[in-house]
């Protein structure tokens, strides 16, 4: 099998509709997929009603987190698969999200404006369409100006977290946001735990502690992180019972990522679907 556990449409920050992920993957020759958009399940209905009968489904969604420890507060991104999406506790949590991702895209927008450069909110509110407002939304506005060549290029400048024009969102601490999953009947499990400044925190301690909290899995095979890494991360797992995930965190035109150019294993799949209730089950030839 090839399976692709972390994957993102255009009602989040994605640039492909659910139709033209689930093409992607198929004419990628994978067997598994995972739609992941950021704080929604909005996608959900248009990859079951999309997906090649071929193709397994595996629907989840991308948390934005935080962690406190050691005096800091450091954003880490949580994978949610499998969990029911009417559970009210969770579908709260997830509405108050996007609603404070619209408002800081925004906020983003004015900072950008009120500086002169040559954006506007209705232009932003159209390259966003139904997803929230986020920042590669802004950064493809900044690429039409020619200010910057690329939306990678947008991240390192003008939407940089150290910049002028960053505004922090609202995030769920990380046991609630695990504790909401498990609630729901997910299987949470920690994204590019590598990458950025979870990777300062995330160390096989911290893990251990968010495992007895219901944590299930980790990301290990990322684009993002080193072969040293993986190895790294490979091992924890192993040491802690933990599922180890890998996945492309496919944007399509957004960043320069291949779907499916980083793998889960058949195992790791049949471990989500063992840790969940079963209330939102894969869709496809191996349900």
């Amino acid at each position: 099998m090839t399976i692709d556990l972390h994957t993102h449409s255009d009602f989040s920050d994605g640039t492909d509709s659910p139709a033209q992920l689930m093409a992607a993957a198929r004419d990628a020759g994978l067997t598994t997929l995972a739609i992941t958009d950021h704080d929604t399940t909005a996608g959900w209905k248009a990859a079951e009603r999309d997906r090649p009968p071929e193709l397994t489904l595996v629907r989840g969604a991308e948390w934005s987190t935080h962690l406190v420890t050691g005096g800091d507060r450091v954003s880490v991104h949580l994978l949610a698969y499998l969990f029911d999406p009417a559970d009210r506790a969770l579908a709260a949590e997830l509405d108050r999200l996007r609603a404070d991702r619209a408002e800081r895209g925004m906020a983003i927008v004015d900072r950008l404006v009120a500086d002169g450069i040559p954006i506007s909110r209705e232009q932003v509110r159209e390259i966003a369409g139904d997803a929230a407002i986020g920042r590669p939304h802004i950064g493809r506005a900044l690429v039409s100006t020619g200010l910057v060549a690329s939306v990678t290029e947008a991240f390192g400048s003008y939407l940089s977290w150290h910049g002028p024009y960053f505004v922090r969102k609202e995030d769920t601490d990380l046991h609630a946001a695990i504790g909401l999953v498990r609630g729901a009947g997910g299987v949470p499990v920690i994204a590019h735990p590598r990458s950025r400044g979870a990777a300062r925190v995330l160390d096989q301690a911290v893990l251990a502690d968010l495992r007895d909290d219901g944590l299930a899995g980790i990301e290990v095979d990322h684009p993002d992180h080193t072969p040293q890494a993986r190895a790294e991360l490979r091992e924890i797992a192993g040491r802690l019972g933990l599922i180890g995930t890998g996945a492309s965190d496919y944007h399509g035109g957004n960043k320069a990522l291949r779907i499916g150019q980083d793998r889960s294993t058949e195992d790791a799949v049949e471990a989500i679907v063992a840790a969940s209730s079963g209330a939102t089950p894969l869709l496809g030839p191996a349900a």
